[in-house]
């Protein structure tokens, strides 16, 4: 496999479970958001993966952030674009491994998996049929040249009013594309910092379960 993962099988056996995989934040791990796991639909396969860049400590990135010399921060393009052609091919990997439902496959980023999410999705249509964009954004850069017009995929987005680590007027930004680029999305914010809430959770495991 491409990348190291962790793995929660359906509790209700079927032949071609649908498959939700979860990209963590910058600086976490692949146990970070399989907390979630023991709560989501019984019938889904859940595989949480590790990025690739060990930071030590525990923690992993899937691309470095660095500092200018004003203080401000850039990301890393070359390091993310390669990230995204990881998850991409996983994501082939995992369908295959545990021959997963192919039209059902839910992609759910934090942070930086989030950024991911988004350029998976959207480089490689229909790859995914469900996104759930939890405190990120669509980074530009990590954009094909043009859209596919035949993308089917669909966005749960959420963001907190009070994140500090990315301002919530860049989440802002992802609906209007969506819409903009005839994808379906739903967006809600909740007054957290760069966290899920309880209620963002609830709310987007109904989302998961109207999908499945």
């Amino acid at each position: 496999m491409s990348l190291h993962y962790i793995v929660r099988e359906p509790k209700n056996k079927v032949d071609n479970p649908p498959l939700l995989l979860l990209l963590h934040g910058y600086g976490s791990n692949e146990q970070d958001l399989f907390s979630f796991a023991e709560e989501l639909p019984d019938e889904l396969l859940i595989v949480s993966a590790r990025a690739p860049h060990d930071m030590g400590f525990g923690g992993y990135a899937w691309y470095a952030i660095n500092l200018d010399a004003s203080g401000g921060k850039f990301s890393d393009i070359p390091e993310a674009k390669e990230s995204v052609t990881k998850i991409t091919d996983f994501i082939d990997e995992i369908k295959a491994k545990y021959t997963t439902n192919p039209d059902k496959t839910f992609l759910l980023g934090f942070s930086q998996g989030a950024i991911l999410s988004y350029a998976v999705s959207l480089n490689s249509p229909n790859k995914v049929q469900h996104v759930i964009a939890l405190s990120g954004y669509i980074n530009d850069e990590l954009l094909p040249d043009e859209l596919s017009n035949n993308i089917q995929t669909d966005y749960y987005i959420s963001h907190g009013t009070v994140d500090q680590v990315l301002p919530v007027d860049w989440a802002r930004k992802a609906p209007l594309f969506l819409t903009k680029n005839n994808l379906k999305n739903e967006y809600s914010e909740y007054p957290v910092g760069h966290g899920v809430a309880p209620q963002n959770f609830y709310s987007f495991k109904e989302w998961i379960l109207k999908r499945l």
